[in-house]
């Protein structure tokens, strides 16, 4: 059997869009010669579609689009993920479901059972789960299909039992099966590609077929899908394992060699860094933008910010600015300026100083008699803030801020100065992450310069 994974980058809400790249997929797949075709979990919806659920004809539209999907479809089987209007009374408004399309009609339904409520997930806030996982016969093969989180019950991934011991793949051991399908929108963190194949293996030697797992890949607002679809033998063995955070169709032939993508399993750096390169291309280009401004201090977190928007946008659509003070230290207006020339971004300098005197010269009156203290260094933060978002406005681009995970996570950082912008680029990130990733982008060449990095962090206020 050939599988064709069609591991696409969908956009929520854009059902015309991803109509679209699914079919696009299918033809691709079809014509490489796949028996059938695998997409993500609610990929005509895009992943996660949330409060869109809630309004009266999204989940109208989203059954016309897979009709629109089912009736171009030819006699090889494609997997859609959608969702699908609860006719019950009671429950939930809706089911998250796979379709299996073929000869121009849906030919099977399958619901997804368990539905998550922990971490970033709320599925249960908008889908009746199923009773179990379905089976499906196709070209005289017996395929099961279960949906993302199905394969997740498993004591080796959490100690806490989150289904009162449902578990859609021991629910199958002992069918006669000749493949099991996995559609997901799994959004990736440090350290999942190894849970995900422990599970995935588990479940293929569990149910003695191959397991083919097709997982989205992109960003969606905070969360970051890496793709590295897999498939597996009956033995656990894998056979197919495709990019991370990077599209792929590919035809995998269970009875054919091993191929691994290159980018499949690397190190954690380089995950890190493409991870957030995807996450803030998209989210722009999602939200309409294709320019970006980036406040440049000389400091290592705006260095890192701008080497990733250079790498997500291009470096023609991204521009730096540099914005001194009185106490800003000659080295740092050096090292900005270095950096944007390292990375061939525009670069703009708007002195401060006098917007900062005229503040605090409007607030003497009010300040008389206290001292100096974190209000006035705020001043220079948040006029800093200021002038971003107005040269944000004027050339319609997205501001990109700056905070790590760390300082935010103390409150090292000024409401409305710094925090101002689109963009969090790296509010996941902590401050060693920072050092390392700032390392790891010069490993080949010099990008940030040396000295961003081995200074010691002030936030010159």
């Amino acid at each position: 059997m050939k599988l064709g994974i069609a591991q696409i980058n969908t956009t929520v809400g854009d059902l015309d869009g991803n109509r679209r790249l699914i079919l696009e997929a299918y033809a691709n797949l079809v014509s490489q010669g796949a028996d059938l075709v695998l997409t993500h979990e609610l990929s005509i919806t895009g992943y996660p579609p949330r409060d869109l659920l809630l309004r009266r004809r999204f989940g109208e539209d989203c059954m016309q689009t897979l009709q629109t999907i089912a009736a171009a479809t030819g006699p090889v089987p494609l997997f859609v993920g959608f969702v699908e209007p609860n006719p019950a009374v009671g429950g939930r408004p809706f089911f998250n479901s796979a379709a299996v399309c073929a000869d121009g009609r849906v030919q099977h339904v399958a619901r997804k059972c368990l539905l998550p409520t922990y971490d970033v997930f709320d599925e249960d806030r908008y889908f009746e789960p199923a009773a179990g996982p379905t089976v499906v016969e196709l070209g005289g093969k017996r395929i099961a299909i279960t949906i993302c989180e199905d394969i997740w019950a498993a004591p080796a991934t959490t100690s806490r039992l989150r289904y009162h011991g449902s578990d859609p793949v021991r629910a199958l051991v002992g069918q006669p099966l000749d493949l099991m399908v996995n559609l997901s929108s799994s959004p990736w963190n440090t350290g999942k590609l190894e849970d995900r194949e422990d599970l995935i293996v588990a479940a293929a030697r569990a149910l003695r077929c191959p397991v083919a797992y097709c997982n989205l890949v992109g960003g969606n607002d905070e969360l970051i899908f890496d793709g590295r679809s897999i498939v597996v033998d009956s033995d656990g063995r894998l056979i197919a394992g495709m990019e991370s955070f990077r599209s792929e169709l590919r035809v995998v032939d269970l009875a054919g060699p091993a191929a691994v993508a290159a980018t499949y399993r690397r190190e954690e750096l380089a995950d890190v860094f493409d991870a957030l390169v995807l996450g803030t291309r998209d989210y722009a280009h999602k939200s309409g933008f294709r320019t970006a401004h980036v406040a440049l201090s000389g400091g290592i977190d705006s260095a890192v910010v701008a080497v990733i928007a250079a790498e997500a946008l291009g470096r023609e659509n991204v521009t730096g600015v540099s914005l001194p003070s009185t106490i800003s230290s000659q080295h740092s207006r050096d090292d900005a300026r270095v950096l944007a020339e390292n990375l061939g971004i525009a670069f703009h300098t708007i002195p401060i100083a006098d917007t900062v005197a005229s503040a605090e010269t409007s607030l003497v009156p009010v300040f008389e008699g206290r001292s100096r203290d974190v209000a006035e260094e705020n001043i220079q933060a948040r006029i800093r803030g200021l002038l971003m978002m107005a040269l944000s406005n004027k050339f319609g681009s997205i501001l990109l801020t700056t905070g790590n995970k760390s300082e935010i996570a103390v409150g090292y950082c000024t409401l409305y100065g710094d925090m101002a912008g689109g963009l969090a680029v790296i509010s996941d990130v902590f401050k060693t992450q920072v050092y390392a990733l700032a390392k790891w982008m010069n490993r080949d060449r010099e990008l940030i310069p040396p000295n961003t990095i081995s200074k010691p962090p002030s936030a010159e206020l």
